[in-house]
């Protein structure tokens, strides 16, 4: 089946017959004059290191179980047919060397890059985006949320030759937002057959990528290692000089954060994250530090941020009133874990998700910690009598608890905290720490009372249908963690899905999320508008350290939907001295304001 449309073309073009034309007088664009953001100081070689708190379910990017932190790695080393660069916003080449809008506003036409090839060697062809749409809309992979997008979102891919395809999208669009929508994939159509038992056969397969880097070794729950490919089609792409540099790529399964600090103090992890406070101004007054062998830095950046905070199910049914729903809110004292666990470091969220301009609704405020006001609601919807440890309880005797997933141990102070106020309110708040890739597959089977967690940013604007769409509610394997299933949002998304006029799509947008705080679903966490790391001094980074984009200064994989990643390289000189003896230097932290939103 996987092979049907390289035989009809062939047919086709044997016969002289054309399966498409290209429209006539098209103004074909490309880019290659914005600024490059590599540096050319940067050297290949070496080996980074890094960790990862649990081993992923599969290596599958889309179907059960694939939704994890480690789908990245392979999704972010495909290239799309452009990306969007990191300082202009505009797009760069990447499977496309060139690109036009279609008159009819939803059509984006390319041309392939002849180069470009997969990892096994295969070429990249028109036929692979054919089978990416196959794919995406298959029922075998059992990905309701891609059936849906590439059916409704991207309704067709038209092939004019091996290198020269169009993508229509599903309703008219603005530019801007048909960059936002057709930048599709490819699928190795050479690799994948699509039959009943795709779940299970591709579940640890490692299918060709058009990135820099395949798989090297994999220790089933120990480790996984990525090698480079020397011969990358890539490597002389205006952008992607002086990127992707390391010749490996090593990922160490720790579970214990702790215990992969003490990894990264002795040199077996090259770099470590200290977003968290505790880690931050408690744990870098060390030898390692204070000699200069490593090196911190706060970059502050711009860019979108996915919603952190509590995430209720509206199927269970304590959950079903929306009283009950915002006395919880009310309950909770956000505001006091950021001035104690958290420093002062994070700021609140009031909407889900922040970063998206005129598309957020910032009159929106999160509920304030009020004891009166959570136990007046809590009292119309029946709790409203006292029972052991001063929880409330109904008539029935059903006491008001809220069970909370979680999946990362070093929230348990902060979620602690928040128990501790709760009380007060009459409010039982009930722990539930599971491990990472685990406890999200609890999240998405939907087996939760309470998810906390937080969500990437992702694309110029905010989506909704995945989240709250009804069609996704009382479904595994779905993103509308809230079960929620709600008319009036049901309209609204449907309607933000097809308007095309970015002033409109933005009122739409806003109507959203204030329905989203209506039926206090979603209660806000906060953000954190900048990314803070710990490096070993071995490693180098560009003289401006990153991009405005930049999530992470030390991503390995190229970035999405702007190119950021993979600026990063390894002194190795400098490694084998400091690894030989005892050496010192001044110790460096540097905090990076250049992209600092002030009203944050």
């Amino acid at each position: 089946m996987k092979k049907w449309i390289t035989i009809l073309n062939t047919w086709l073009l044997a016969f002289g017959v054309s399966a498409a034309e290209l429209p006539d007088e098209m103004e074909w664009l490309t880019n290659n004059e914005d600024p490059i953001f590599a540096s050319i100081e940067a050297t290949r070689g070496g080996e980074f290191t890094s960790s990862l708190q649990s081993f992923p379910l599969t290596f599958r990017t889309v179907g059960p179980d694939s939704n994890t932190a480690f789908r990245s790695f392979i999704l972010e080393n495909q290239l799309g047919l452009y990306a969007l660069h990191p300082e202009t916003e505009r797009p760069i080449p990447a499977l496309a060397t060139h690109w036009a809008f279609g008159d009819d506003n939803k059509t984006m036409y390319f041309k392939l890059n002849p180069a470009a090839r997969w990892s096994d060697g295969e070429p990249v062809t028109a036929d692979d985006f054919l089978f990416a749409l196959e794919m995406m809309r298959s029922e075998v992979i059992r990905a309701p949320w891609y059936n849906n997008y590439y059916t409704e979102e991207i309704v067709d891919i038209t092939r004019y030759d091996d290198h020269t395809i169009s993508v229509t999208a599903g309703s008219p669009k603005s530019r801007r937002e048909l960059l936002n929508t057709v930048g599709v994939a490819p699928q190795p159509q050479h690799f994948y057959e699509l039959t009943d038992d795709w779940v299970r056969r591709y579940n640890w397969a490692q299918a060709p990528v058009t990135g820099a880097y395949v798989f090297d070794e994999v220790k089933r729950g120990r480790s996984i290692t990525f090698k480079r490919l020397n011969d990358w089609w890539g490597n002389e792409l205006t952008y992607y000089r002086h990127r992707f540099n390391v010749d490996r790529i090593r990922l160490n399964v720790v579970r214990d954060m702790n215990i992969a600090y003490r990894h990264f103090l002795r040199g077996d992890i090259d770099t470590f994250g200290l977003i968290l406070p505790e880690w931050w101004h408690d744990k870098t007054d060390t030898p390692e530090y204070r000699n200069g062998l490593i090196n911190r830095i706060w970059f502050y950046n711009d860019i979108p941020r996915g919603a952190q905070g509590f995430h209720l199910n509206t199927a269970h049914p304590r959950l079903r009133d929306v009283r009950v729903r915002q006395g919880i809110a009310h309950a909770i004292n956000m505001q006091r874990m950021l001035d104690t666990i958290l420093r002062g470091d994070y700021e609140r969220m009031h909407t889900f998700g922040t970063g998206y301009g005129d598309f957020i609704d910032t009159d929106i405020r999160a509920r304030e910690f009020d004891i009166e006001r959570a136990r007046a609601l809590f009292a119309e919807a029946g709790y409203d009598r006292q029972g052991p440890g001063g929880i409330l309880r109904n008539a029935a005797g059903d006491s008001l608890s809220l069970a909370v997933t979680y999946t990362t141990q070093e929230h348990t102070s902060r979620l602690a905290i928040l128990r501790e106020e709760a009380r007060k309110a009459g409010l039982d708040l009930q722990l539930n720490l599971v491990d990472g890739a685990t406890g999200f597959k609890v999240m998405l089977e939907k087996k939760h009372e309470a998810a906390w967690l937080g969500w990437g940013g992702s694309g110029l604007y905010p989506q909704y249908w995945e989240f709250f769409h009804s069609l996704n509610a009382d479904k595994p394997q779905t993103n509308n963690l809230f079960n929620i299933s709600d008319a009036k949002l049901d309209a609204l998304i449907e309607q933000y899905r097809v308007t095309m006029d970015l002033g409109a799509k933005a009122d739409i947008s806003r109507q959203i999320q204030q329905r989203v705080h209506e039926l206090a679903i979603f209660i806000p966490g906060y953000q954190v508008p900048y990314t803070r790391e710990a490096y070993w001094r071995y490693v180098r980074l560009p003289e401006a350290k990153g991009t405005r984009h930049s999530p992470s200064l030390f991503w390995p994989m190229e970035g999405a939907p702007h190119s950021t990643g993979g600026l990063f390289w390894i002194d190795q000189q400098l490694k084998a001295e400091i690894k030989a003896d005892d050496r010192t230097f001044e110790p460096v932290l540097e905090v990076v304001e250049t992209w600092r939103q002030k009203d944050q």
